[in-house]
């Protein structure tokens, strides 16, 4: 899988790692429009306890997903304009696109299950 411009090599997830960081964003909404194959979206935020909190349940269903899937996790804030570009609201929310288009999310999930559902919608 070629790497995005601005943005490390995309992590496969069957190795999930709940303890990598949100990232400073670096994509913009035409870079992901244009992506190609399955993509998780998480927007978040280092500090926030509700992300960190969810984290074991989002590892736990990315650790099931099917290879190749790529999941981006971004840190959001007031005025970013990727977290605006997709209407995000409450952390964390999880993008799931398919060829650069969104097919679901899932705000603030409380189980791996509700992850595994729209990783179900990529396939």
């Amino acid at each position: 899988m070629p790497a995005l411009p601005h943005t490390r090599p995309a992590r496969r997830c069957h190795t999930p790692d709940m303890t990598r960081p949100y990232e400073p964003e670096t994509l913009r909404q035409d870079e992901v429009a244009a992506l190609t194959g399955p993509t998780v979206l998480e927007f978040g935020a280092n500090w926030c306890g509700i992300c960190k909190g969810a984290q074991p349940a989002i590892t736990e269903a990315l650790a099931e997903a099917p290879e190749g899937l790529r999941h981006i996790k971004v840190e959001d804030g007031s005025g970013r304009p990727l977290g605006r570009a997709f209407s995000v609201k409450l952390w964390p929310t999880l993008v799931f696109l398919k060829d650069g288009q969104e097919v679901a999310r899932v705000v603030r999930p409380a189980s791996a299950d509700a992850v595994r559902e729209p990783l179900r919608q990529l396939a």
